[in-house]
């Protein structure tokens, strides 16, 4: 039976960051705004993990979560089978979701008044956690050529001040739906090795490729950088189920992995239950509704990007992976605040502003389009009216 993904379900009033906080965030009118901002689907989750949930709720038991066991080999099972690489089951932490993951990380292995490297635009959360630890952030800027982004790492050695001790790599890129090529991955590697600094790889979409791509894991690309490897990822993204709250640390070396615990157990606390039962159901019998689901998106981009990409002096950047298009207004000759203003108020649409995405995301919005093509189709038009009249 073909997987369901053009039917609206019922999200609004169900206590949705994404479709009942839009007002409060963005200062958008909720009634009739269309949401594609907070990096959730508005598809049903799959089946298999709908009826794991309701055979935990049958059982009636909801105390603390123990015996990590099946989850984790659940999850090696479809890493290995997914994207070729093979990790053991006591390589995973778990956590409160991959940012908290990612907090602890920088707790683990970083000190106040360290600095911590970004390659901007990036996912913002890595900008406030950053801050809130105390930690210098250093944005060494992608360079944007042919549609896709690139780095330039002699620009960063160039710019290094010696207080830096983490570099985070984004891969799959959020938001720019960049798949890093395999010499790519070795060169962020080797300049870690050279300069003595921890690598965090955040894998959170590394499921959610587009059909015919391919995602490299920074495992397999960079052997030599297992000393110092740290992977961030999740289920979350992947099948929709972010407020189950649990993501994964995926950690190689042994002594790194002892440090990354160690900072873990100060802050107390065990794996959040239902986000366990949900992983374990997804990674065992999630591949055709991921797979479905990936399909559709694909030609959700292939649609927005045809015909907002016509639009006079906007650009759609390509992507590969992710549901998250980086658009970029630049050209339209429109300010921050008229660019804004066009999608806000008149088109009604909620996007995530690009300068939260640090240096390079200005002119720029992020859009979901992880929601129903007719849905879609009506974000599209609304557009295609408020920036009808550019030339």
């Amino acid at each position: 039976m073909p997987i369901d993904f053009d039917t609206p379900i019922t999200i609004k009033g169900h206590h949705s960051q994404k479709h009942d906080e839009m007002q409060k965030y963005l200062g958008i009118r909720e009634e009739d705004a269309i949401p594609m901002w907070v990096a959730d689907m508005d598809f049903a989750a799959a089946d298999c993990i709908l009826d794991a949930l309701r055979a935990e709720i049958d059982n009636g038991f909801l105390g603390y979560f123990g015996d990590v066991g099946p989850v984790s080999e659940a999850v090696c099972n479809w890493i290995s089978q997914r994207h070729g690489w093979d990790a053991e089951p006591d390589w995973i932490s778990y956590c409160h979701g991959v940012v908290a993951g990612f907090a602890t990380a920088l707790e683990a292995f970083s000190d106040p008044g360290d600095a911590i490297i970004v390659f901007s635009p990036v996912y913002h959360s890595f900008f406030g956690k950053a801050r809130a630890k105390g930690r210098e952030i250093l944005e060494s800027s992608l360079i944007e050529r042919d549609g896709r982004f690139e780095m330039d790492l002699d620009a960063l050695a160039s710019s290094l001040t010696g207080r830096e001790k983490i570099l985070v790599f984004c891969s799959p890129h959020n938001p720019g739906g960049r798949l890093w090529a395999a010499d790519e991955i070795r060169a962020v590697a080797q300049f870690c090795e050279t300069h003595d600094l921890i690598l965090i790889s955040d894998e959170i979409h590394m499921d959610l490729t587009h059909p015919g791509a391919r995602h490299i894991p920074t495992i397999t690309a960079a052997t030599n950088a297992l000393p110092r490897l740290v992977v961030l990822t999740a289920a979350s993204k992947t099948f929709n189920m972010a407020g189950g709250e649990t993501g994964m640390v995926i950690i190689p070396d042994p002594k790194l992995r002892e440090t990354y615990r160690k900072a873990h157990a100060a802050l107390g606390g065990t794996p959040n239950r239902f986000g366990m039962i949900m992983i374990k159901s997804a990674m065992t019998d999630g591949g055709p509704w991921l797979d479905a689901a990936r399909a559709y998106i694909a030609a959700n981009f292939s649609l927005w990007h045809d015909r907002i990409g016509a639009l006079p002096g906007i650009r759609v950047m390509n992507m590969q992976a992710t549901y998250l298009s980086w658009v970029d207004f630049t050209d339209t000759g429109l300010s921050e605040e008229e660019i804004s203003h066009r999608i806000g108020v008149d088109a009604r649409i909620a996007a995530s502003p690009g300068k939260a995405f640090g240096t390079g995301g200005a002119l720029h919005k992020r859009f979901n389009l992880a929601l129903p093509r007719a849905r879609l189709v009506e974000a599209i038009e609304r557009l295609e009216t408020a920036f009808g009249d550019l030339q």
